[in-house]
This record gives structure tokens, C-alpha cells and sequence, in this order.
């Protein structure tokens, strides 16, 4: 199996969703009769992003179990099982470092709990920001009602702001290269808890981040209140 050029978050453990999360992980409960994380299986798959990695916790056996390790769009899974490793979910970033050795040097992330079927994962966009030199860039939308005051801004070169006058909301994508998490343990052994926001506004302070906001409307997210790395 190739190296990964996309991951997948689906560890949470899907509070807001309770009690449907009690017995499904939040990314496999359905919309239109499709579970969450399939739209961004097909959409990768649309990309030609066919290899891709889930990380799971919470019932994360159900995911492994549901899809087994190719989905109906030809993508290629390789899992992260931080739950069966470690007990539980090890946050944003302390999940994406412990799936580094499974990635390639320039990846794709997104959270398998939100609704975005008309997003799309374009080699473009992958190879302009590969070209760029940045260690991240986010995919930043209109802010939803949940979340009015935003999260970044924008500046008109394109770096992501920490603070500004015009926010916008995360969409929980984004493209990243493995030299952003060089600050953890490489794989993450020994299952270390680390949140993404700290590294992104440190980062972003460096100038090592850039944005882009689409005019989609943006994700949907089911019961969250605001994006929370």
C-alpha cells in the first residue's frame, strides 16, 4: 500500500450526538442514507487522493469493521487505532503525529464528523501548497450561526491571522506537512494527549500558515457549538 496523502480524524467520542453516539462513532452515522466519513472517502477518492488513513477511538472497531480496508470509491485505508493503543482519543494533533510514519511528507486532514459533499480535494491545491514552503494551510469558510465571531483571519497575502478585525470559521480542513508536528515525538509512541489549536497560533505567529476562504457555506457540523482542536 502506498503512503497516505489524506487523514481522516474519526476519534472522537461524539458527545453532542448522544445517545446515537452511544452505540455508533459519530463519522458513520448517516446523511441521505450515507455515513458521514463516506463523503470524504469519495471525495478523496474523486481527487485522486486514493490513499488514506482513519484514526479511530470511541467504537473505532465499527469503522474498521464497516469499511475493512477499501471503500466503494477505491480508496485505500490504513487505521490508527488510538482507542485499542492507548485507551482513548489522544486529541488533534497528538492523533495526526501518531499516524506521521503512515503519511506522506504533504497531507490532506479533515474531520470525519462533518457534513461537506460538495467540498473538493484538488491535486491543485495540494501541489500549490506543497510548492509553498508553508507548514499548514487552512480551508476557512463563512462562520456558521454556532460560531459568529469566527476563528482566523485572512490577510491579503493569504496568511492565516491569529487576530483580526474579520474572522472566519475552520472548516476542519486543511493541508499540512509533517515538519508542522516536528515539535512532538516522532509516531507519538507513547500515545502523548496534544491539542492542534496551540501549534497552529504559534505557527501562524511564525508565518508558517496560510489560508483560503471558499463562498461554499461551509460544513455542518451535527451539535457542535464551535471548531474545538
Amino acid at each position: 500500500m502506498s503512503i497516505a496523502q489524506a487523514m481522516i480524524l474519526a476519534a472522537g467520542r461524539g458527545e453532542r450526538m448522544r445517545p446515537l453516539t452511544d452505540t455508533c462513532p459519530k463519522p458513520l452515522l448517516k446523511v441521505k442514507g450515507k455515513p458521514l466519513v463516506e463523503y470524504h472517502l469519495d471525495a478523496l477518492a474523486h481527487g485522486g487522493f486514493r490513499d488514506v488513513v482513519i484514526n479511530t477511538a470511541w467504537l473505532g472497531e465499527q469503522l474498521e469493521d464497516h469499511f475493512g480496508h477499501e471503500s466503494t470509491s477505491g480508496c485505500r485505508i490504513k487505521y490508527s487505532h488510538e482507542g485499542k493503543d492507548f485507551g482513548g482519543a489522544l486529541e488533534t494533533a497528538g492523533g495526526i503525529a501518531r499516524a506521521l510514519p503512515l503519511l506522506a511528507d504533504v497531507f490532506w486532514v479533515v474531520a470525519g464528523d462533518v457534513y461537506m459533499p460538495h467540498f473538493l480535494f484538488t491535486r491543485a491545491a495540494y501541489d500549490k501548497f506543497a510548492a509553498s514552503g508553508k507548514l499548514a494551510h487552512l480551508i476557512l469558510v463563512p462562520n456558521p450561526e454556532h460560531n459568529a465571531r469566527g476563528d482566523f483571519g485572512l490577510a491579503p497575502d493569504g496568511h492565516a491571522l491569529n487576530q483580526a478585525a474579520e474572522r472566519h470559521t475552520y472548516s476542519t480542513v486543511a493541508l499540512f506537512r509533517k515538519d508542522f508536528f516536528a515539535g512532538l515525538p516522532a509516531g507519538n509512541p507513547q500515545g502523548d494527549i496534544a491539542k492542534l489549536a496551540p501549534l497552529l497560533r504559534a505557527a501562524m505567529d511564525r508565518g508558517e500558515v496560510s489560508a483560503s476562504c471558499t463562498t461554499d457555506p461551509g460544513p455542518t457540523w451535527a451539535r457542535r457549538s464551535a471548531w474545538r482542536p
